[in-house]
Parts: C-alpha cells; structure tokens; sequence
C-alpha cells in the first residue's frame, strides 16, 4: 500500500464507507491456532487421513465419528470459552485499533467476543447479531428486528458474527458440510443477510484483517458474499496478509490473485497494519481538525 491507498482509506474509514472483517488472526497469541487444535482433536481422536491442520476436516471426522453433529461445536465452545479477551493496551492490537474508528458494522467470523469488548472499552454500546443461517438459529432474535427500528451508529455499532458465536454452539460454522451448508443458505436466501449488511457489503470499503488466502473463510466471503455485488459500485478493499516466505513467484501469483478480486494486499501481520493504521489516522484526524 502507497500513500494514496492509505489515503483512500482513511477518507472512507472518515466518512463510514469502510467494513472491517476479523478473521483467526485478529486474536494471534491469544487464542490457539485453528491448524493446532485440529492436529490435537486428529492425534487424540485417531484421524485416518494426512491433512490433520484442517480443523474443519477434523471437526467433520469428530462429527461422523460420535454420529453427533453437535459434537464438535460444543467441544470448541468449551476449549474456546473463557480464554482471552486479549491486551487491548498493547500497541497495534487489532480489535483495539478498530474501536477507536468511527464505524457502525464490525463483521467477525471469529466466534469469541473480543470485538464487543474493545468496542465497551472505547466506550460505545456494541450490539452483537448472528447470520441465521440454519434452522436452529433462524427465529433467533434480531436487533434489527427491534420495534424501535434499530440503526446501527458509531455510538451504538453492531458486530456481526457471520460464523456464529461462543454462547450459541448451534449458529457456529465449523465442519466441512457446515461451510457447504452456509454456501447453500446464502445462495438460496437472499433475505439471509439483514438488508444494513449487504449494503456494507455492497458499498463500503472492506478491510480483511486476519485472513490468509487458503483460509476457507476468506474463500467463502469473498466468493459466496463480496464477488457477487456490482464490479461498478464496489469501493477499495484490503486484505492484510503474511508474506510468502519462499519465493518472489509466490508472492507476484498472490498479488494477482488479489488483483483479481478487486483486492489491495497490504504485507504484513495484523498487529504491523493495526499499528500503522493506528498512527495514520492520528495524524488524518489532526490534519482534517487543522483544516
């Protein structure tokens, strides 16, 4: 990222056209890693097959294994529960960092509470929402549902949990045929997603912090959610990403890959971005009060 797309994003971060999406590395040294969980549940439950990083494929071997879909989301529940919140006073952490700005819509598909946390802690009044996107969810109640006619503000933000949250086992997404199965609801049901959410989606710059490219939930966010809006509408997104550590070819493929998306790759970890970010929008803010 230049100084312009610095720019640009700073403008739309000032202006509410901008949407974060915190992915597993938002909560790096804080929570365990999704690849070491799955190597334990796939050492302790005798997985059969070489990818045991996959906690997905672990957690559908759990699943079919107990005959109890249940099963593994209440065991990440339980593991996950109770750990954390991270140290929001360390410089450049990223839930922190995205308080502070003045957005209304935080997208996580996290399932921890984190985002909530820094955004009291910042002092505004965060409301979570899940996506409703199974039959044991879909009469959940909505704040947007509110007889008040709820909307979201930079007082009053919502954080939406696309992948379900710890206090509600039912709504998290987790195996292999719950990612199909989410591909399918959203596909099927444009209703799915609230309407303040697709115009996020629609209309603000995205800013994916967290993700790494063979993330599935990169994947399906892009694919299933972001790919779908119209190229002629879509603002500047970012994705914060690791560099490749083998070769330049890795990382030229990479910006292409994004490139194709419609996607800026800033190179890095979260905390590194969470931090220049941070900095940045101390001196925008300054500069934008001076003038």
């Amino acid at each position: 990222m230049n100084d312009p797309d610095w720019g640009r994003l700073l403008s739309r971060i000032a202006s509410g056209y901008c949407t974060p999406f915190l992915g597993a590395g938002a909560c790096f040294g804080t929570l365990p890693l999704g690849g070491d969980i799955a190597r334990r549940w796939a050492h302790e439950e005798s997985y059969p097959l070489e990818d045991s990083w996959d906690l997905g494929r672990a957690a559908q071997f759990l699943s079919v294994k107990s005959d109890d879909a249940m099963w593994p989301k209440d065991r990440i529940c339980e593991e996950l529960r109770g750990i954390g919140p991270p140290d929001f006073d360390q410089e450049g952490e990223p839930h922190a960092v995205l308080a502070e700005l003045p957005l209304k819509i935080y997208v996580t598909t996290n399932y921890d509470d984190f985002m909530v946390k820094a955004l009291e802690r910042a002092g505004k009044r965060p409301k979570q929402e899940i996506c409703r996107w199974n039959d044991l969810v879909k009469d959940h109640e909505s704040v947007f549902d509110a007889a008040d006619g709820f909307v979201p503000s930079v007082d009053e933000p919502v954080v939406y949990h696309l992948h379900g949250k710890l206090d509600l086992p039912e709504s998290i997404v987790l195996t292999e045929d719950d990612y199909l199965d989410f591909l399918v609801a959203v596909s099927r049901r444009q209703d799915l997603l609230p309407p303040q959410i697709q115009r996020a989606l629609a209309n603000t710059s995205l800013l994916f912090l967290g993700y790494k490219l063979a993330d599935a939930d990169f994947r399906v966010l892009h694919r299933g959610l972001v790919a779908t809006s119209h190229p002629g509408l879509r603002r500047l997104s970012i994705a914060v990403q690791l560099p490749p550590t083998d070769t330049e070819t890795a990382r030229t493929y990479l910006s292409r890959y994004f490139g194709a998306m419609s996607v800026l790759v800033y190179w890095g970890e979260a905390s590194r971005f969470a931090g220049e970010l941070h900095e940045r929008w101390i001196a925008y803010e300054g500069k934008d009060r001076a003038a």
